[in-house]
């Protein structure tokens, strides 16, 4: 995003979704648009930080927009004194950190090979066994065994180069 087309593109491209993120987890249509207009700003502020080597522009908004979501809750858990929304904040930080994993492990796997990529999903995603893949597939058992154990060493290593620590 480094001029104000690229920022209209990624308006265009990415704002509906980051609003159903955020509408989903504050249940409020006008703070759902303050966090995609704050998630757009933060992310024009830090555009000399994003490095697409890392991890996609969609990732880099949502946890963007993740850390908006949790910031606007914690505002919101000050000023409603009255209402506990400590547990709330700490579930939507969970579910907001599972969505953004699982947007990173989606960019990991395009990033492998189709084959390799092929024998991961269908083997752990889809939870087939691997002769069952190797029929379908006219292959022989052990090569998609062999895909799968590469696959998760370029996987695992792909994450790492996202910055994924765990």
């Amino acid at each position: 995003m480094s001029s104000s087309k690229d920022l209209r593109q990624a308006v265009a491209a990415h704002g509906a979704e980051l609003y159903r993120l955020a509408y989903r987890q504050l249940s409020d249509v006008g703070v759902a648009e303050e966090v995609v207009q704050e998630t757009f700003l933060r992310a024009w502020r830090a555009r000399d930080r994003f490095d697409p080597n890392l991890a996609s522009l969609r990732t880099w908004l949502f946890s963007i927009a993740r850390n908006v979501i949790i910031d606007t809750l914690r505002r919101r858990s000050v000023r409603d004194q009255i209402v506990d929304l400590t547990d709330r904040a700490e579930s939507i930080e969970d579910h907001a950190d599972s969505v953004l994993r699982s947007f990173q492990v989606e960019e990991a796997l395009a990033r492998l090979s189709p084959a390799h990529r092929e024998a991961l999903v269908e083997v752990y995603y889809r939870d087939r066994p691997a002769k069952a893949v190797a029929d379908e597939l006219s292959l022989p058992v052990g090569t998609v065994r062999s895909r799968v154990f590469y696959g998760l060493r370029a996987l695992r290593l792909a994450l790492e180069e996202m910055g994924w620590r765990e």
